[in-house]
């Protein structure tokens, strides 16, 4: 394994950092304190391909790898998770059903919107009484005479589905006695009602809503791959998706990790920086190092996926580790802020808000050590 990023999968990173830097972390703050969606960031995002990056180019994709989708949302991250979000939802959770599981007709009529960037997708999984449990999905889907399905249900916490870019939402349902399948449901359709963004502790330029569907009829072109195979086709798009969260996470905690050796530079006390300290000096080693490894494991996990091997386990050690250590990273991040890093002044105010729904979303800490211990023993 090689180390060394390519030349392509470096200029990759330095162009989504610069643009990091320049266009987003200027307004990050504003963004987050208005609860509002950047909906023009995710438009230039498109336009530089970004929010299509693993996807063939001959559907508007950028071609790209999961090593470079990888590094994309960990660039994004480091600066603000709301906007990495948006693309890694959109991305893995989103596009890649459709791009993975979607007929000719389907990937023909969606991805060049998507992979561009015109159109966003969400994808309903969760619900108000299945999270963990995915599988105990209650909304059904009822085929009629005609092929077509009338969709009822509830989806919660669904991220992309209500803003002016969203086009299409894929959700699970029950189309039989334990029989789930996928369908695409489009923004518009009647019956599709999306609530207003609910309130979030962090993540607060992202868009999270509750679905609900009532006598929602979609045609049998919305049916994605085979119908009953949305058990199977979750799960692949929940494993690929680790990855993304994982290098979310691992952005937020250089980033975090970052603005500590600044701020511990800096700030002087008892007539010098606080950089001199050892307190000070061997948190910040520990940041680096714990830093260093999850980097590995982000990668790794990536590595195998871009090479066609079993990568399951190594996204479930990825997701787990780097959801702990930016929780470990940005705590200390806020202690070396001391009294500053509780004002929302700071970023690292934002990014400790932000951090704590790495170790839930996308699979829980605890359901990554059951995914893990299977897989062990």
């Amino acid at each position: 394994m090689d180390f060394d990023l390519s030349d392509e999968h470096a200029a990759l990173r330095d162009t989504v950092r610069t643009f990091a830097e320049k266009v987003v972390a200027p307004v990050a703050e504003e963004l987050d304190r208005e609860h509002r969606f950047p909906v023009d960031i995710v438009r230039r995002l498109g336009e530089m391909g970004l929010m299509g990056v693993p996807f063939p180019v001959e559907v508007g994709g950028g071609g790209g790898d999961t090593l470079a989708y990888a590094l994309t949302i960990e660039e994004l991250a480091r600066i603000d998770s709301s906007v990495a979000i948006t693309v890694a939802a959109h991305t893995s959770l989103g596009t890649s059903p459709i791009a993975n599981f979607g007929s000719a007709a389907q990937t023909e009529r969606y991805l060049p919107d998507l992979c561009s960037g015109r159109r966003l997708a969400a994808f309903g999984l969760t619900e108000p009484e299945a999270g963990s449990d995915a599988g105990a999905t209650r909304t059904r889907a009822v085929e009629q005479p005609d092929g077509s399905f009338v969709v009822n249900g509830a989806k919660m916490f669904i991220t992309n589905a209500g803003t002016e870019l969203s086009g299409v939402v894929t959700i699970t349902a029950l189309t039989g006695d334990g029989e789930i399948t996928n369908l695409i449901v489009e923004n518009g359709t009647p019956g599709y009602e999306i609530s207003p963004p609910l309130r979030k502790m962090g993540w607060h330029a992202s868009d999270t809503r509750a679905l609900t569907f009532a006598d929602c009829h979609v045609g049998p072109d919305a049916v994605l791959g085979p119908r009953g195979a949305g058990l199977r086709q979750f799960l692949a798009i929940l494993d690929g998706g680790r990855i993304s969260v994982a290098a979310l996470a691992l952005g937020l905690a250089q980033g975090a990790y970052e603005q500590a050796l600044t701020y511990a530079r800096q700030r002087n006390a008892f007539g010098r920086p606080i950089a001199a300290f050892q307190a000070i000096q061997f948190k910040l080693a520990d940041m680096e190092t714990e830093i260093a490894a999850g980097r590995h494991l982000v990668r790794h996990a990536a590595w195998l996926k871009d090479r066609g091997r079993p990568f399951a386990h190594a996204a479930a050690l990825a997701k787990l580790y780097t959801g702990e250590l930016s929780h470990r990273v940005v705590n200390e991040a806020v202690q070396i802020h001391g009294g500053y890093g509780y004002m929302d002044e700071y970023p690292i105010s934002r990014f400790y808000r932000d951090q704590k729904i790495l170790e839930i979303g996308e699979g829980t800490n605890e359901v990554q050590r059951l995914l893990i211990a299977r897989a062990i023993i």
